[in-house]
């Protein structure tokens, strides 16, 4: 299996952004910049695997300062073209040990990112790594998929996850390691496809709820997307904040979005 710097190269950078569409349209990334920029509460802002800056140059344009933790130079030179080190700072290495200067009121990681890390212990210290950012009482976010084993047929290895013209999504379980690989077809003209795949390390939302614990967070809310919506038992996807426990604040499992 490919590691993370070569999945995240040269060529998937160039690719990585859908200007106005599918994680980049509107509807998506206006409600997530728009909840990040109530939980940063006037502070500065750190986002691990910051990528392209697809949430973090908005995020900025809206007055949060922003600084990037990224493991992949070649999405940092796309962010480059958007926005220079003075406007959005960027540390390279990996996120579960790499320290940024300075201290935070929010940490967050979007968009499945924490499943990239492939053990659960790399996990965990990404949990730490971001409580050590954190000034007293900041908060760290989390986007994230739900598990869809309940329409994973027994003796059956994978799902396909989406479907449309010119693309497939297909995803292939190991369920007795917790991993599954996402598999990106898109086809061209006749026989023409390109594929590309990920792997993944799933979560579910009570062991991610302890891995904060083990950090020092508490959970303070859960919802089912960035607008808000009810998390119910058939959510496909979670936005979880936690907050960092101290003698002043304790947060709750069920707040309102500040």
């Amino acid at each position: 299996m490919a590691d993370e710097q070569q999945i995240w190269d040269a060529d998937t950078a160039q690719r990585y952004d859908t200007p106005g569409t599918g994680m980049f349209a509107p509807d998506v990334l206006g409600p997530t910049v728009d909840r990040l920029v109530a939980l940063a509460d006037g502070g500065a802002a750190l986002e691990l695997a910051i990528g392209t800056g697809r949430v973090a140059v908005p995020l900025a344009g809206r007055g949060v300062p922003v600084t990037g933790i990224e493991l992949s130079q070649p999405m940092v030179d796309v962010l480059r073209t958007k926005v220079d080190e003075a406007t959005i700072p960027v540390v390279m290495g990996d996120m579960t040990t790499v320290r940024a200067p300075g201290r935070f009121s929010l940490v967050y990681l979007v968009f499945n990112t924490i499943s990239n890390l492939l053990t659960q212990a790399e996990q965990v210290e990404c949990f730490r790594n971001a409580a050590r950012h954190l000034a007293p009482g900041g908060r760290f976010v989390i986007e994230l998929w739900v598990p869809q084993l309940r329409v994973l047929p027994p003796g059956v290895g994978a799902t396909v996850w989406h479907e449309e013209p010119g693309y497939l999504g297909i995803d292939t379980y190991d369920v007795l390691e917790q991993r599954l690989v996402s598999h990106h077809v898109r086809f061209g003209e006749g026989s023409d496809a390109q594929l590309f795949r990920s792997p993944h390390r799933y979560v579910w939302p009570a062991e991610l709820d302890l891995m904060g614990q083990l950090a020092g967070f508490g959970l303070e809310s859960r919802h089912a997307d960035w607008s808000g919506a009810a998390f119910t038992a058939g959510s496909t996807s979670h936005v979880s904040v936690y907050r960092l426990l101290d003698e002043e604040r304790t947060p709750s499992r069920t707040g309102p979005l500040p």
